[in-house]
This record gives C-alpha cells, sequence and structure tokens, in this order.
C-alpha cells in the first residue's frame, strides 16, 4: 500500500501506466476497436491517399487501406514483441545472473566475460547484424532483440546476487544443507525481483523502438503486417504530400515508448530511493 501511495503521487509514472494499459486494453481489443478491421491487409485504389476525413481518421495508405485500423492492429505486434523479447531475455540473462553471482569462479567469470562482449557492442548495430544473418521474418527480429538484451539482465541479477551471496540467511540457509538451486531461485531470486521488474518495463519500450528500426529497414515484419517501423518505410516516397501515411504510426511508437520510460523510471524511483527525481 505504501508503495502505491508513493507511486500515485509520481505524477509523470502514472501517467505512463494508465498509456500502458489504454494501449494494452487497445491491442486485446484491436479487432473490435479498429474502424475497417476487415481493410487493414486487401488493398482498395479507389481509396488511395486518402487524407483524414470523417471516414477515414488517420487516412488512408498507399493502397488504399485505413491507416487508423493498421495502427490499432500494429498495437498487437508492438506488444507481442516486446512481451517476446523481455520474457525470452529474462528466461537467458537471469538463470546466468543467479549462477554467476552466486557460485563465482571460474563460472562467473566465463558469464561476465561472454556478457562484457555482447555488452561491447551498441544493441542497434548488433540487433541489426545478427537480424541480417537470418532470414528476415517477426520472428527474426524478434531473436536478434533477444539476443542483444538478455545481458542486461545477467549483469543486474549477478551485482545483486553477489550482494546478497554474503548475507547471513544464504548463510544459514546452507548451514542447514539447502541446495544451492533451491537458494538461488526461492530465495535470492525474490529479494532482486524489483530491479528485473523495472530492467523489464524499461526493456519493453527498447524492444518496441528497436523492432520498429528493423521494421522500417526491412528487416522486421513482411508486408502486409501492420508494424509501425513497416509502415514508416512504406511512406517515405510519399511524403511531404502524404504526411498522414508516417506521422500516425510514428507517433504511435513515440507514445508507447515514451509511455514504458515514464512507467519505468517511476518503479526505479521506488525501488532505489536514491535515484528518485527531485519534485
Amino acid at each position: 500500500m505504501l508503495v502505491w501511495k508513493k507511486f500515485i503521487r509520481d505524477r509523470s509514472a502514472l501517467s505512463g501506466l494508465v498509456i500502458v494499459a489504454l494501449v494494452l486494453v487497445i491491442a486485446l481489443l484491436a479487432y473490435h476497436v479498429a474502424p475497417f478491421p476487415e481493410d487493414a491487409f486487401a488493398s482498395d485504389p479507389i481509396k488511395r491517399l486518402r487524407p483524414p476525413d470523417a471516414a477515414h481518421w488517420f487516412g488512408t495508405d498507399s493502397l488504399g487501406r485505413d491507416v487508423l485500423s493498421r495502427v490499432i492492429l500494429g498495437t498487437r505486434i508492438a506488444l507481442g514483441i516486446a512481451v517476446f523479447v523481455v520474457a525470452a531475455s529474462m528466461a537467458i540473462g537471469v538463470p546466468l545472473g543467479l549462477i554467476a553471482g552466486y557460485f563465482g569462479g571460474w563460472r562467473g567469470e566465463l558469464v561476465m566475460r561472454v556478457t562484457d562482449v555482447f555488452l561491447a557492442v551498441p544493441q542497434l548495430i548488433l540487433a541489426l547484424a545478427l537480424a541480417q544473418l537470418l532470414r528476415p521474418s517477426l520472428e527474426s527480429a524478434m531473436t536478434a532483440l533477444t539476443l542483444t538484451y538478455w545481458p542486461f539482465f545477467a549483469r543486474i541479477v549477478y551485482a545483486e546476487t553477489r550482494r546478497l551471496r554474503e548475507a547471513m540467511f544464504v548463510e544459514a540457509l546452507e548451514g542447514l544443507g539447502a541446495r544451492p538451486l533451491r537458494i538461488m531461485f526461492l530465495h535470492i531470486l525474490p529479494n532482486v525481483a524489483s530491479p528485473i521488474i523495472v530492467r523489464a518495463t524499461i526493456g519493453m519500450g527498447y524492444a518496441i523502438l528497436t523492432a520498429a528500426v528493423l521494421g522500417f529497414l526491412g528487416m522486421g515484419a513482411p508486408p502486409p503486417q501492420p508494424e509501425w517501423g513497416l509502415m514508416v518505410s512504406e511512406s517515405r516516397e510519399f511524403l511531404p504530400d502524404a504526411w498522414w501515411f508516417a506521422t500516425f504510426p510514428g507517433l504511435a511508437i513515440f507514445v508507447v515508448v515514451f509511455a514504458f520510460n515514464l512507467l519505468g523510471d517511476g518503479l526505479r524511483d521506488i525501488v532505489d530511493p536514491r535515484l528518485r527525481r527531485s519534485r
């Protein structure tokens, strides 16, 4: 209850939560909310590049498809990518961080050196390189993003596990004969859950933004999928006349990524009061 009271006093974090919740509802009800869900994939040359009007609030694209419907349906793809990337990254990074932090020695050094190799290369460059090696598809983009993001979870969990390794409750459990796996996953992991949640929240925005970049460069979802980055890419040759074609997918990317960042910052302030912003 105290944590919730602190959170709701943070207006920016609360705004991020509200936007994220709204986006989640839109994604779940996408085919019921979209005004023309049946036209989101089928082309209609007669309606080609119509500006926003009463029938098509966001206008139509180069194939006559309703931009609003495609932006709404694109929320499913964006959130699907974000959830998969973050969950897969946690599944890889959290156990590795626990093992490296608890056992230390050569196992810890090996995990951390591999982590450093991945972190030494800029995330976007590494994601582009991995996506280029794989067949361009939505699955390839998610795989590339996962391989670039798991080191962040590994490093956070490693640092926290090393801190808790010498705690009295860990020594007591070892004295009672508890197995290392039980100590790591049932006792240490709950104590490092807070920074994991913060990193996961921020990672959702990162995954959406980077997936949009991959889609823009033709390494993500293939046409005619209503993926936001792909929609912006398809609009380039019609700018600046058909401004709505690129503007609304771009705004969708900005708003959702910004909301996840606000939410993540708010959670970080609660988890670590030393990082709390001055108000």
